[in-house]
């Protein structure tokens, strides 16, 4: 089964079989402007609901590793299990320093540097995706006793349901200005946070913010102009019901647990908002 290869806060693993029953049951392509890890494409590709595709994401980052995943993927399983085995022979305060050495390089390959993302993404504190104001990734080091930094089944499941999709690292609205009628496009962005303390929108130096939000809202309204499905997930926030209340669109409140906080007996579920245009 199709499934995302790396963990990222925010993802979708649990809403997807949700979103994936009250998808169109037709639409001509898919489009995930905030591709994430991707739990959503993945289940709809394992749903067989999927023909073409177009996945894009600010983070370039991420873009590439999954071009990686796409184009290249023994090379890029080669490349992990050289860094799994040397990870895990090393003693606990060894990793941490090897660790640390892999976050400060930058690999010249395309390939290297996706197995250097999966590989930080596999043993850093809790799984976080999160980069700093210059867009370099600032995770510490997690404390993992046995981590699995290579699935060589998943990782070619993924190759196989993205051998078809096209891949852009650019702006949403940009993603989709390429959506046509008869298409389904499901929406991701970083939530709007429920209290001072919960947000979290570090996936690339440029933060998320209120007028995002609400530039995300017209982009909504502009697809809905041009006849194309569209699904958008957030947090059951005044501000996000403000935006989209009285249009004309359908929102369901649904609870799902959050698997970010550092305390797990703090993971409780929260609402969370499906809206939608059909």
């Amino acid at each position: 089964m199709a499934a995302p290869f790396l963990k990222w806060a925010g993802g979708k693993a649990k809403l997807a079989p949700l979103i994936v029953a009250r998808a169109p049951q037709d639409f001509r392509s898919y489009h995930e402007p905030f591709l994430g890890a991707g739990a959503v494409f993945f289940a709809l590709c394992h749903s067989g609901r999927i023909g073409e595709s177009s996945l894009a994401d600010a983070n370039g980052a991420l873009i590439e590793c999954f071009e990686a995943v796409r184009d290249d993927i023994e090379p890029l399983i080669a490349a992990l299990e050289r860094l799994e085995a040397t990870y895990l022979a090393l003693s606990p305060a060894d990793r941490r320093a090897f660790y640390y050495e892999q976050r400060a390089c930058v690999p010249a390959s395309p390939i290297s540097r996706a197995a250097r993302l999966i590989f930080l993404n596999k043993t850093c504190y809790n799984g976080l995706y999160r980069v700093n104001g210059s867009g370099l990734f600032n995770v510490p080091h997690g404390r993992y006793a046995n981590p699995r930094i290579v699935d060589p089944a998943r990782l070619r499941e993924a190759s196989t349901c993205l051998a078809s999709a096209s891949l852009a690292a650019i702006d949403f609205a940009a993603a989709c200005d390429r959506a046509q009628p008869g298409d389904f496009v499901y929406l991701d962005p970083p939530y709007q946070p429920l209290s001072a303390t919960s947000s979290f929108t570090g996936y690339t130096r440029e933060h998320f913010g209120p007028a995002d939000q609400a530039r995300l809202r017209d982009t909504f309204d502009a697809l809905t102009r041009r006849g194309v499905a569209a699904m958008l997930s957030n947090s059951d926030h005044p501000a996000i019901r403000e935006l989209y209340e009285g249009r004309g669109y359908r929102l369901e409140c649904v609870a799902m647990s959050r698997a970010i906080n550092s305390v797990g007996s703090r993971r409780t579920p929260i609402p969370e908002l499906l809206i939608s245009n059909w």
